[in-house]
């Protein structure tokens, strides 16, 4: 069954289309350097920090852990949305029940293989909508849009979605990400237009 997330929307605006973006049927391929190199032997992915059980899943171990597929939209900063993506993964929350946040944690900063980083509040992160995706329409998440894990983020724009992600940290005070501390807004509200800081 596929969860469809694509009215949210609603809470931000009144438009589906996001104020500055084009619809476009094509999903570009954007990122702050090449595609990172992995083997699935090697591969893991970590959860510490404000957390009472500090955990480490390899490939297949994350795969087995409870998964939705939902029908989101995806907003890149740069001015394009695609509609109706069909993601499957782990969502936020379940992955956080996982781990079980600590009450003091506030924020979340997540690591890619690339070394990227993104930060969000936990308040935003803990929607079912946040999803740790290793499928796409289906198929295998193609390495170059993060596979074999990525985040996706239809309340916010693209970047706050870590590509590659490897890591989630549960922080107790706030962190700038990558972009955010080359000067892209901390908040990413695509209706608000909240493209740099």
């Amino acid at each position: 069954m596929v969860q469809d997330a694509t009215e949210l929307y609603r809470e931000f605006g009144d438009e589906r289309l996001p104020p500055g973006q084009r619809e476009t049927d094509d999903f570009p391929v954007l990122s702050k350097g090449g595609t990172p190199s992995w083997t699935p032997e090697t591969w893991s992915f970590d959860v510490w920090g404000a957390v009472e059980d500090e955990c480490s899943y390899d490939l297949d171990e994350f795969r087995a852990l409870p998964a939705t597929t939902q029908r989101q939209d995806f907003h890149c900063v740069t001015g394009w949305s695609t509609f109706d993506c069909e993601f499957t993964g782990v969502t936020f929350p379940t992955l956080a029940a996982e781990a079980g946040v600590r009450d003091d944690a506030t924020h979340v900063l997540f690591h890619a293989l690339d070394g990227y980083t993104t930060d969000l509040p936990l308040s935003e992160c803990l929607r079912d909508e946040v999803l740790f995706a290793y499928r796409l329409d289906g198929d295998p998440l193609p390495e170059p849009h993060g596979g074999p894990l990525r985040v996706v983020t239809p309340h916010k724009y693209a970047y706050k979605g870590a590509k590659w992600v490897d890591g989630v940290e549960f922080l107790t005070e706030t962190e700038r990400g990558y972009w955010e501390r080359r000067g892209y807004s901390a908040s990413a509200n695509p209706w608000e237009e909240e493209r740099y800081g």
